[in-house]
């Protein structure tokens, strides 16, 4: 894990810990973590009026409305409080990338976690513009990166998943593993007070492994989910698809079982990713959902526990093909669509100022009463 503004070793060490005892209970554990609340909107209209009797026009501030009031039923606080923000970097490699499924080599998973940890990439810059605080973990990253202060150590299986074109990714039990390092890390970074949580990830091929995951739990058709990924030309994309054709003719397993579809398609930063989301939602932290690999993850996450979309905050609609398909799918509407296609997290860092607006205008801004200010006849 890195942390920017980064506190003693000894919280590195805690999260260690703490991964490891949830690797000892984990069966419990992931029973446990389907079992999120649904908001409570019993103060919904209390709450709505006091948006509506701010010194505005009803609606006149937009999505800034429904995302504050949304924020408020969360925390169930006519005023929500965001605290100690957080992005967590799940990243992990696929056993599928060397068949052609990505524009990039393999190495460059590893090679990207190393600029993460140097503070180089785009979602080191936009976390620390965000005043954000940025954590990594190698989910299952086919490399040795060593003892570093700077790293979590999440691995799931050292060399990445297995390839799909040829079975199942991994096995279930390292899927559950995965899930409950995700759910350990949530629960260390909840103890630093935060109460908004973003997701990022790195892996080349993940997007393959996304679009497999979307098409088998929405189903969408497989052409409508597979995209460019890193970057693949007509003829690449049309490879793509035709890999990811011949992998899902193998599967003859249920297609609306999450955990199945995660266990034979998804790669171990997507399963990190997953029990991560419904670790925070029972916490009641605010979900921050990046792009399309995020989304499939929150896939998994909400068929197990449908709850977890009432906590969830979409960031931005990607340019990956898929990406507004899942929303559509969802029925969510992202807060900003600027053309990005790089994942990491980016567009959940450059999304969580909107928060921060939206508690502000509820904090800072007079009511028609408190402004002496008429209202409309």
């Amino acid at each position: 894990m890195t942390r920017q503004r980064a506190g003693p070793e000894v919280a590195f060490r805690s999260l260690r810990a703490a991964i490891h005892e949830w690797k000892n209970r984990m069966h419990s554990q992931l029973t446990q973590l389907t079992s999120v609340a649904p908001l409570d909107h019993s103060r919904k209209a209390e709450f709505q009026a006091l948006i509506d009797r701010k010194t505005k026009p009803v609606g006149s501030l937009g999505r800034l409305e429904s995302l504050a009031l949304q924020l408020a039923l969360i925390q169930q606080a006519p005023i929500p409080v965001l605290a100690a923000p957080h992005i967590l970097v799940c990243a992990g490699d696929h056993g599928a990338a060397k068949a052609g499924v990505s524009a990039y080599p393999q190495d460059v998973t590893w090679q990207m976690v190393e600029n993460f940890l140097a503070g180089g990439a785009a979602i080191n810059a936009l976390t620390r513009a965000a005043g954000m605080a940025l954590v990594v973990a190698d989910a299952g990253v086919a490399h040795d990166f060593g003892s570093r202060e700077n790293l979590v150590d999440a691995k799931v299986g050292a060399g990445g998943t297995a390839n799909y074109l040829e079975g199942a990714a991994m096995t279930a039990a390292q899927c559950a593993q995965a899930m409950a390092n995700g759910a350990a890390a949530v629960e260390h970074i909840a103890a630093s007070g935060c109460n908004v949580l973003g997701f990022g990830e790195m892996g080349i091929g993940n997007t393959a492994s996304a679009s497999l995951i979307t098409h088998c739990l929405s189903g969408l058709p497989l052409a409508e989910v597979v995209g460019r990924g890193t970057g693949l030309d007509d003829a690449g994309v049309a490879r793509k698809l035709k890999l990811l054709e011949q992998a899902r003719i193998l599967y003859d397993g249920p297609v609306d079982d999450a955990l199945a579809v995660l266990t034979r398609f998804g790669g171990f930063e997507i399963a990190m990713l997953a029990g991560a989301m419904l670790a925070a939602a029972q916490r009641r932290m605010v979900l921050l959902i990046d792009g399309f690999i995020v989304t499939s993850a929150l896939l998994v996450a909400q068929r197990l526990a449908p709850a977890v979309l009432d906590y969830c905050v979409f960031a931005h609609c990607s340019e990956e093909a898929g990406h507004r398909r899942q929303h559509e799918f969802l029925g969510v509407k992202p807060l900003l669509d600027l053309g990005l296609r790089l994942g990491e997290g980016t567009g959940a860092a450059l999304a969580y100022p909107l928060l921060v607006a939206a508690t502000a205008f509820l904090k800072d801004m007079a009511s028609f009463e408190s402004a002496g200010v008429s209202d409309k006849a």
